[in-house]
């Protein structure tokens, strides 16, 4: 049964991800509508709205790559690929991956237009730091967003912690993705029936473990039943961003109770005994 519902929930979000997206452009139509409108009409309804909309046919993300090195290939260095560049790193083309992109681009392109990109990309890139490089490459290793940071939850975790809702019909569903090292403190989902809570493993390895019990590891498609009324904690391996779906199980008279943190004694000697 766990297995089938493990198989379900993927099954259906990835075709959910997978189906085709649609762009929005109106960069057309803002700067030339008046003047050139069907110029406009193609470059918004067609190039973007047709072309780049076709995702389940190439991601958003190798067409930024394929956009970038045509345009820097032609020595194109103007708004256009400050634009596309943009869009490349929100596609999720990273720091380290946009400089090594320009680094090959200059032996086949010429080295003067990829001085003339790196120009450009420096500004772009120019606040990303290495662990958001290592956080958007996490990224690429999962159907599920990232999401946002987990600020409302932040004083009951040590470390930064994201949450990302997959659905809020039926059963409550999140993922929940930790930096390496990351860990929620102990906690009890309280419940006078039914209740507790299920993880399922998407992406990284990570730690589970009840009060008094053997940790667990949790790799992706690991599945761990959380009894309502039992003390427990779960969080990143040390050397490991990690992910996990979290199902609310419903029940009655249900509450979270958040406890003491899990001490770096107790995480590094979980982490050693691996």
């Amino acid at each position: 049964m766990n297995k089938f519902l493990l198989f379900s929930v993927f099954s259906i979000l990835t075709f959910n991800v997978m189906a085709q997206e649609k762009i929005v452009q109106t960069a057309g139509r803002n700067q030339l509508g008046e003047f050139a409108p069907k110029f406009a009409e193609l470059n918004d309804d067609v190039l973007f709205g047709e072309v780049w909309s076709r995702t389940d046919k190439l991601g958003l993300r190798d067409r930024s790559l394929v956009t970038i090195t045509s345009l820097i290939s032609q020595g194109i260095t103007d708004n256009s690929l400050v634009f596309h560049l943009q869009s490349a790193k929100k596609n999720g083309i990273t720091r380290t991956e946009i400089a090594e992109i320009i680094t090959h681009i200059g032996f086949y392109a010429g080295w003067p237009k990829a001085w003339a990109a790196f120009n450009l990309a420096k500004g772009v890139w120019a606040e990303d730091t290495t662990g958001n490089d290592a956080k958007a490459a996490f990224q690429r290793e999962m159907i599920f967003p990232i999401g946002e940071p987990n600020t409302a939850y932040a004083k009951y975790f040590i470390g930064n912690s994201y949450l990302a809702p997959v659905s809020r019909e039926q059963v409550a569903i999140s993922n929940v993705t930790f930096e390496p090292r990351c860990r929620n403190n102990w906690h009890i989902h309280r419940a006078t029936k039914g209740g507790g809570q299920m993880l399922i493993g998407v992406a990284g390895r990570g730690w589970y473990q009840e009060e008094g019990k053997t940790p667990v590891e949790i790799l992706p498609g690991t599945v761990i039943h959380i009894p309502a009324n039992v003390k427990h904690w779960h969080g990143a391996a040390a050397d490991s961003w990690f992910a996990h779906l979290a199902f609310e199980v419903p029940g009655e008279k249900t509450s979270n109770e958040w406890l003491e943190p899990v001490t770096d004694e107790e995480y590094n000697k979980l982490e050693q005994a691996k």
